[in-house]
C-alpha cells in the first residue's frame, strides 16, 4: 500500500524530469506573444472603423504547466520556419511576429517535443501555424476540426505544412461536452461551436489569479461584449450566439475572467513569458 502511494506521488516528478523541468506545486499559465494581425478594414467582423477602439488584433499562444504535465494552447499565425535567419520578424499574410514560438518556449525552459498535450481553439491559420512542432504531444482535438484539417479542402490561408506532422501523432478526440485535461477541474476544454464546427475555449483555475477563460475566437474585440456582432464568415452565427450566451452564464457562475485572445489592448497589459500567472 505504501509502495503504491509512493509511486503515485513520484509519477509527476518523473514526468517532468523526463521533460527537463521540475513540476510546479500549482498550475501556471505562461502568456506568449505570438505577434499581431494587421486589420485595415473590420467589416468582416461586422464593424466600422469608428466603432472600434483598436483595429489590429493580438496573437497569443499559451503554455499551461500543471503538476501532472504541460499543455500548449494555440500555436500562432507565423510558422517558425518562415522567420528570416537575419533576425527580422516573421510574416505570413497580414500576420507578423518578432520572435519564434520555439525560442520563446526555450526561454521558459521547454522544447516543443517535451510538451505533453497540444490543443487548438480551432483550425484557422492564425491559431495553427506551429502545430507541427508538437507532433510528439498528444493532440486533444474534436473530430470536426481534425477531419477539416486533413480534408482535400483546407481552411482559407492554411497550408498543410502547419500541421501535416500531426497525421500520425497520438490523439484524443474531444467529446461534445467539457473535457477535464488533468482530471482535477483546473484545466478544462469547453465546446463553443459556431465560429468553426469544433471551436473550443479553455478554462483555467489558477490559485492566485483566480479562474480565467481563454476565448479562442468566440470573441475578437471587447466591443462584442456590448453589441451583437458576429464575424460574417462564421460557420454558424446562430451557434456562435448560443455559445456566447452559454459562456456568459458560465462566467457569471464561476466568476472567471474572460481573456479575449485577439484583444490587442487587453493582451498588451498581460505579463508575458517567461513571467507567469499562478
Amino acid at each position: 500500500m505504501r509502495t503504491n502511494l509512493f509511486l503515485a506521488l513520484l509519477a509527476p516528478v518523473l514526468l517532468h524530469a523526463a521533460e527537463g523541468k521540475q513540476p510546479p506545486a500549482t498550475l501556471r499559465l505562461y502568456v506568449i506573444d505570438c505577434g499581431r494581425l494587421k486589420v485595415d478594414d473590420p467589416s468582416r467582423f461586422d464593424f466600422k472603423k469608428e466603432e472600434l477602439a483598436t483595429l489590429d488584433l493580438s496573437v497569443g499562444c499559451y503554455l499551461i504547466v500543471h503538476p501532472k504535465g504541460t499543455l500548449i494552447w494555440d500555436t500562432g499565425a507565423v510558422p517558425d520556419y518562415m522567420f528570416p535567419t537575419t533576425g527580422e520578424p516573421g510574416v505570413k499574410f497580414y500576420g507578423s511576429s518578432k520572435v519564434s514560438l520555439t525560442k520563446q518556449l526555450a526561454e521558459i525552459g521547454y522544447a516543443p517535443e517535451a510538451i505533453k498535450y497540444l490543443a487548438l481553439s480551432h483550425y484557422h491559420w492564425d491559431h495553427v501555424a506551429n502545430a507541427s512542432l508538437f507532433d510528439h504531444s498528444t493532440w486533444l482535438v474534436s473530430k470536426p476540426e481534425y477531419y477539416t484539417l486533413f480534408s482535400s479542402g483546407l481552411p482559407q490561408r492554411t497550408d498543410d505544412g502547419m500541421f501535416k506532422k500531426l497525421i500520425d501523432t497520438k490523439k484524443i478526440f474531444l467529446p461534445d461536452t467539457d473535457y477535464d485535461v488533468f482530471h482535477d477541474g483546473s484545466v478544462v476544454i469547453k465546446p463553443t461551436p459556431g465560429h468553426t464546427p469544433g471551436h473550443r475555449v479553455l478554462f483555467l483555475k489558477l490559485a492566485k489569479t483566480g479562474p480565467v477563460v481563454l476565448s479562442g475566437d468566440l470573441y475578437h474585440y471587447p466591443e462584442e461584449l456590448k453589441v451583437d456582432r458576429v464575424m460574417i464568415n462564421d460557420f454558424n452565427p446562430d451557434q456562435t450566439r448560443a455559445s456566447r450566451k452559454a459562456l456568459q452564464e458560465f462566467l457569471t457562475k464561476s466568476k472567471a475572467q474572460l481573456w479575449i485572445q485577439h484583444d490587442l489592448a487587453g493582451f498588451s497589459k498581460l505579463k508575458k513569458a517567461p513571467e507567469f500567472y499562478e
